[in-house]
């Protein structure tokens, strides 16, 4: 049995301080039962709890660390910045540093915005669209995650379009009668919303790579509907690529399927382990952003100099030859080695997987392409051997609608153990 003394001690704790015990709701894990595991550090793609037990860890703080853990071009940039200061609330070269190498190597991308986080970039673009368009309502999708900002905590209700209903206490009825949710893959529902509230439709949000509800991939053709039924309707679409973007490639799902939305969003990768989000778009549309335009945002972080340094030294490892290449070979090894050993037991499994991206399906279905289609055994059997693979060193985030990552750090050997430690805990 794996030792969690010191981890059980310090979620008792930490429950006294915390709702919960925890600063976000799925380190609780509540999902998948027991204790949370408190980890103490990470280096390259291993971590360690404060039991001292020893990880190969494939959640990387859920995305960020495309590099791994403690990666040592990231720490030497970092350190070399903080001995300057911390902060200043005030524009440093560093701003201009991380939008030049971002900028230049996106096509997409004309103009940004540094912010805090993933949902305070979501919250701005949303923002944004209404400003620039000067209407209300947004469109999004049952089964995409963009953040905890109150017009996006909206799940579908009955019906093919409907306003939903908030999927949070808190939040005033007004906020979710300005937000349209629809199934993912349905252009039938995208063109029955516009026909029901084509004039006050300021955009359409979606994760282009859906990765917060399983692993949704959707076909390119329901991507490119998208982009042309705002274009005809005068409403903007929004790529949220939090999780995607720098991960699937450079320029993340936009450049991957050549699709190009009006505004993105960023996070994650960007920050290399610190806390930063980013909004981009064109310069007509950015030009609408305070103080150039009247769309007000402001943060006392927002281009914080360490958190930009550790982005310049991580994007700048991402722009090196065959980096996206040798992610995917290792995930596509990884997953294929998994595959086989549910196979070789007769259980029903696939795993999906983009560029180093993956999610594990307890079905045989051969595409998942909505929220409605995961079914509640599958996530009841991830439950059931995920503290399995705790103890014999591998470590998932807690929740089987979570997706995993595979990061530059992970060796051949990890890959290999990995597949070898599937094996073991399905023969026991």
């Amino acid at each position: 049995m794996l030792k969690k003394d010191k981890s059980t001690a310090l979620f008792e704790k930490a429950k006294t301080f915390f709702p919960g015990g925890v600063n976000s709701p799925v380190r609780a894990f509540r999902s998948v039962g027991g204790v949370p595991l408190f980890i103490k550090k990470g280096k390259g793609s291993h971590i360690w709890d404060a039991d001292g037990n020893e990880y190969i860890d494939y959640c990387g703080s859920w995305g960020p660390l495309i590099l791994g853990h403690a990666n040592d071009a990231v720490l030497k940039k970092v350190t070399e910045v903080m001995q300057n200061g911390t902060s200043f609330g005030a524009p440093t070269e560093l701003e201009n540093e991380l939008a030049e190498l971002i900028i230049s190597n996106h096509k997409f991308v004309e103009k940004l915005r540094f912010v805090s986080s993933g949902t305070e970039a979501v919250m701005s673009a949303i923002r944004l669209a209404r400003g620039y368009t000067k209407r209300n309502k947004i469109l999004k999708f049952e089964g995409c995650f963009h953040g905890h900002a109150d017009s996006v905590l909206v799940k579908a209700g009955s019906g093919l379009v409907t306003f939903g209903n908030t999927s949070s206490a808190g939040i005033p009825q007004s906020f979710v009668n300005e937000t349209l949710v629809v199934s993912l893959d349905s252009e039938a529902a995208v063109e029955q919303a516009f026909k029901e509230h084509s004039n006050d439709i300021a955009c359409i949000i979606i994760e282009p790579i859906p990765a917060n509800n399983g692993l949704l991939l959707q076909r390119k053709e329901f991507l490119q509907f998208l982009r042309d039924i705002c274009t005809k309707h005068g409403s903007l679409l929004i790529f949220d690529e939090v999780i995607s973007g720098f991960r699937v490639g450079f320029e993340g799902a936009a450049g991957y399927y050549n699709i190009k939305p009006d505004i993105m969003t960023f996070g994650k990768i960007i920050g290399g382990g610190f806390p930063v989000g980013v909004y981009a778009s064109s310069k007509e549309i950015m030009s609408n952003i305070s103080p150039e335009g009247n769309v007000y945002q402001a943060g006392t972080l927002s281009g914080n100099p360490v958190a930009m340094a550790a982005g310049i030294a991580q994007l700048t490892e991402c722009l090196k030859p065959n980096f996206y290449t040798d992610l995917e070979t290792k995930t596509k090894m990884l997953v294929a080695g998994i595959e086989q050993q549910f196979k070789a037991k007769g259980i029903k499994f696939k795993a999906f997987q983009i560029a180093s991206i993956f999610w594990f399906s307890f079905s045989d279905k051969e595409h998942v392409r909505s929220a409605e289609e995961i079914g509640a055994d599958g996530i009841k059997q991830f439950n059931e051997l995920y503290h399995k693979w705790h103890e014999h060193g591998v470590y998932f985030g807690p929740s089987g609608y979570e997706v995993g990552f595979v990061c530059a750090a992970h060796s051949k050997e990890d890959i290999e153990k990995t597949i070898k430690l599937f094996g073991d805990v399905l023969k026991a």
